[in-house]
């Protein structure tokens, strides 16, 4: 009977050590890994309405931080809390399950690098066409209503003008540069979720807040900034896509594929099993 006692202690006490324990890396890219292997299976319509919602809902960011531009005192600590309003977009999307562009940029190639085929990473591209392309419809969607409607109050918008003429008039160069460290912090965002728990709110709230506090550039919400001076005829075809969407783009792929997945599964690789 003391045995039987004992063993259930022991029992618990191994429990609760796991428990406590945090999830090792492997267990944290497996998690990921799965997940990924999940979106790649979905069908294009899933993708595509999903996708699309997420560009609409990514708008909040933009919003989020023209209403703080807006009623803030005109004072240098004000910046700092106005970019609590870009958290907003990020919540509702990554909170909501939403398909965002740069979430996939970690979650879709971790499964390609575990699987190494040409149908896998053809699958990896078609899913990062369908969700790139349905996230830009969406905040194209969403600008229209800004820009031609009278949906946002008459003070609220010059402040969505003022965010859409910065975002979009850092240059190629610049915005290529500062895509980079956003698509590290989002593809951070991902790897951390899984032991997040119930502290996933903060994690998301603080670490985009950091993409904009630190004015760097996100695809996808600056696709909503792009989309509204599109609109207004502010910015051409041309300057829209090669001065700002392909350079974003490009820096956001490398910060969180060849930058940050590539370390994720360098610290992994010894101790997946070999196919």
């Amino acid at each position: 009977m003391r045995d039987d006692v004992a063993y259930e202690d022991e029992t618990k006490e191994e429990a609760s050590v796991q428990e406590a324990t945090a999830l090792a890396p492997k267990l944290i890219y497996e998690v990921i890994r799965r997940e990924g292997e999940e979106e790649l299976a979905r069908t294009k319509r899933s993708l595509i309405w999903s996708g699309v919602a997420a560009g609409v809902m990514i708008s909040l960011s933009v919003l989020g931080e023209a209403i703080f531009r807006t009623y803030l005192p005109d004072q240098p600590s004000s910046y700092l809390i106005e970019n609590l309003g870009y958290s907003l977009g990020f919540l509702a999307v990554i909170l909501g399950r939403m398909q965002l562009f740069t979430e996939n940029t970690i979650t879709t190639v971790l499964p390609v690098m575990v699987e190494r085929t040409w149908h896998t990473f053809g699958c990896m591209l078609r899913l990062w066409g369908i969700v790139l392309g349905a996230n830009v419809v969406g905040a194209f969607a969403v600008a229209a209503l800004f820009v031609f409607t009278p949906a946002l109050p008459s003070d609220i918008m010059p402040a969505v003008v003022d965010l859409s003429y910065h975002a979009t008039g850092m240059g190629a160069q610049a915005s290529f540069w500062r895509g980079i460290p956003a698509g590290i912090i989002v593809a951070l965002i991902v790897w951390m979720m899984p032991q997040a728990e119930s502290a996933k709110f903060f994690l998301i709230l603080l670490f985009t807040w950091l993409i904009a506090a630190g004015d760097f550039t996100h695809i996808v919400a600056g696709s909503v900034e792009m989309a509204v001076l599109v609109w207004m005829g502010e910015l051409g075809a041309g300057q829209a896509i090669g001065g700002f969407f392909l350079p974003v783009l490009a820096g956001n792929i490398i910060g969180g594929t060849a930058i940050f997945t590539l370390m994720a599964w360098g610290q992994v690789r010894d101790e997946l099993p070999r196919s």
